[in-house]
C-alpha cells in the first residue's frame, strides 16, 4: 500500500488519482474575506462555493484569512497551518463519495486572548467581508427574548474593555472603531450561521456592544455597516476516528477532514458595503427575499432535526439514518411536519413546503452522512428556541395542533434528564447541562418545572395547550417509555 499523502502546497501536483485539486494557483489568492470560526461547516460550505469560483478564474482577491477567539480554534490553528491551510472534503452520497482538496484559505491568524491578531487584519482595508460561523448560541441573545443580552458577562466584559475583547463582536467593534478613524470603508459583516434573521441578529450584537462603550461608533456603525441575512444549508457531521479513515481511503493524511452530503445551499441578501465575489456564479441565490428560505430550512430541516434526534437516541439510534428507518420515528417526524411545522412555512421559487419535506426526509435518510444523533441533540437550550418553539408560537396563534411539537420538548427534558431507558448516562450534551438535568428530574414528578426555563419557553407554561400536552406527555414517556409514547401519538 502506497504511504498515505500529507496534505501541503508542494503536494498539489501529487494528489491520488480521483481527488480533485484546486483548480487555481494558490500564490495568486489575496485575502478579501476574514472567518471567524472554522468549523467543519463553514470549510464544506462558503469554502467551497469560494474554492469553486477561484476555479472559474474570478475572486483570486477573495481568499479567506482563518480566525477564531476560543480554544478549539486555536487546535484547528494548529492542524491546519501544518497543511497550507488545506481542507480535504468529502461528499457522502448514495451515489459513492467524491473528494476534493480546497484551497481557499490563504492563512489562519494567530489565536490570542485579546484578539490582536485579529483586530489587526480587521482594521486593514483590504478585508472587506468578516464572515461568522459562531453556532446559533454565540450571538449573545435572550432565548425568552430572541433580542441581543447586553447584560451578558462576555458582553459586558467587553463593553469595559474595548481595547483587549475577548468576543468575535468585541474584535469586530474595535476593527471597525480603528477604519473610522482612519477614514477607511468599513467591511461587511456576514453570518452563515443558522439564526432566524441571522443579518439583524449579528447588528443587534455589534451596535448593541459599541454603545457600551461608545454610543457615537455605535451610530455610525448603524448607518454604514451592512449585515446581509443568509440561509446556509448542508449536513456536515462532526470529524472523527471515522473520518479520518475515510480520508485515509483516499491516500491523504488529514487530521481534520470534512465529511458532508452533496447537497448544499446558500441564499444570501445582496447587500454589502465594500464589494463582494460573484457568488451566484457558484450557485447562491442572491436575493432580497432571504426569511422565506430561512423559515422553510429553520422550520423544516432544523425543526425535523430536533423531531428525530431526542427520539432516536433514547431508541438506541446511533445515526440519523438509523433513526430515519424506525416506522416509529419516520412516523412521528412525518406527522409533526404535516400538521404542525409546514402550515406556517411559505413557498420559495425552488420548493413547495411539501416538496422540500421530500427532499429532506431523503437527505436525513442517506446512510452514507453517518451524521450522530448526539450531534443533532447538541444545545438544545439553543435550538429548541429557534427551530422547535416559533411553530408552536405559530400553532397556538392559529389555532393549529401542537400536540406533537409538545411531545417533541418532553422528549428533549426526557433526554436531559441524564439517562436512557437502560440506565446508562448520557454524557453532557449542552452548555447548560447541570441545570437541564436538575431541572429535567424534577420535571419527573412536577412536569410544569420544565416550562418554567423561561429563558428558553417565555410565556408558554400560560399556554393551555401546549403545557398541558406536554405534561401529558412527559408523564407518559416516564410511565410506558419512548417507543409506546410515540405509539400513543401516532395512534397505534
Amino acid at each position: 500500500m502506497s504511504p498515505l499523502l500529507k496534505l501541503s502546497n508542494a503536494a498539489l501536483g501529487a494528489l491520488p488519482k480521483g481527488v480533485a485539486g484546486p483548480g487555481y494557483d494558490r500564490a495568486e489568492l489575496t485575502p478579501g474575506i476574514v472567518h471567524i470560526g472554522l468549523g467543519n461547516f463553514h470549510r464544506a460550505h462558503q469554502a467551497v462555493y469560494l474554492d469553486d469560483l477561484m476555479g472559474q478564474g474570478r475572486d483570486h482577491d477573495w481568499a479567506l484569512l482563518g480566525a477564531g477567539v476560543r480554544a478549539p480554534d486555536a487546535r484547528m490553528r494548529s492542524a491546519l497551518k501544518a497543511q497550507d491551510c488545506l481542507s480535504t472534503v468529502i461528499e457522502r452520497g448514495p451515489e459513492g463519495r467524491f473528494a476534493r482538496v480546497v484551497g481557499a484559505m490563504a492563512d489562519f491568524l494567530p489565536v490570542d486572548p485579546g484578539n490582536a491578531p485579529l483586530i489587526a487584519a480587521l482594521s486593514d482595508p483590504a478585508i472587506r467581508i468578516v464572515s461568522l460561523t459562531v453556532t446559533e448560541g454565540g450571538y449573545f441573545v435572550d432565548p425568552a427574548t430572541g433580542r441581543f443580552d447586553p447584560d451578558h458577562p462576555e458582553i459586558v466584559a467587553d463593553g469595559h474593555n474595548p481595547d483587549q475583547p475577548a468576543t468575535a463582536f468585541g474584535a469586530i467593534v474595535a476593527a471597525l472603531a480603528a477604519r473610522h478613524a482612519a477614514g477607511h470603508t468599513p467591511f461587511t459583516v456576514m453570518s452563515c450561521d443558522n439564526l432566524p434573521g441571522n443579518g439583524g441578529v449579528t447588528r443587534d450584537a455589534v451596535v448593541g456592544l459599541a454603545s457600551l462603550s461608545d454610543p457615537q461608533l455605535s451610530d455610525w456603525i448603524a448607518g454604514n455597516v451592512a449585515f446581509p441575512n443568509a440561509m446556509v444549508d448542508r449536513i456536515t457531521p462532526a470529524t472523527g476516528p471515522r473520518e479520518r479513515e475515510m480520508a485515509a481511503s483516499f491516500g491523504l493524511d488529514d487530521p481534520v477532514p470534512v465529511t458532508c452530503e452533496p447537497f448544499r445551499q446558500w441564499v444570501l441578501e445582496d447587500s454589502f458595503t465594500a464589494g463582494r465575489p460573484e457568488f451566484e456564479a457558484a450557485g447562491v441565490t442572491m436575493t432580497s427575499d432571504v426569511h422565506d428560505y430561512e423559515r422553510m430550512k429553520i422550520r423544516i430541516l432544523n425543526g425535523g432535526h430536533a423531531v428525530i434526534a431526542y427520539a432516536g437516541a433514547l431508541l438506541g439510534h446511533e445515526f440519523a439514518h438509523q433513526a430515519m428507518a424506525d416506522p416509529r420515528i419516520a412516523g412521528l417526524l412525518d406527522r409533526v411536519e404535516r400538521a404542525e411545522i409546514l402550515p406556517h412555512v411559505r413557498p420559495v421559487p425552488e420548493f413547495t413546503p411539501e416538496e422540500y419535506l421530500t427532499l429532506i426526509l431523503s437527505r436525513f435518510s442517506n446512510p452514507e452522512i453517518e451524521d450522530t444523533t448526539r450531534r443533532l441533540c447538541l444545545d438544545g437550550s439553543n435550538r429548541q428556541p429557534k427551530f422547535i418553539l416559533p411553530s408552536v408560537a405559530d400553532g397556538l396563534a392559529s389555532g393549529a395542533p401542537v400536540e406533537g411539537l409538545a411531545l417533541v420538548s418532553a422528549l428533549w427534558c426526557r433526554y436531559c434528564a441524564g439517562h436512557f431507558e437502560d440506565g446508562r448516562a448520557i454524557e453532557p450534551n449542552d452548555p447548560n447541562w447541570a441545570q437541564l438535568t436538575e431541572t429535567a428530574q424534577r420535571a419527573k414528578s412536577a412536569p410544569a418545572a420544565w416550562l418554567e426555563l423561561r429563558e428558553i419557553y417565555g410565556d408558554l407554561a400560560e399556554a393551555p395547550r401546549f403545557s398541558a400536552a406536554f405534561a401529558g406527555w412527559l408523564r407518559q414517556i416516564w410511565a410506558v417509555g419512548t417507543a409506546a409514547t410515540i405509539g400513543s401519538y401516532l395512534g397505534d
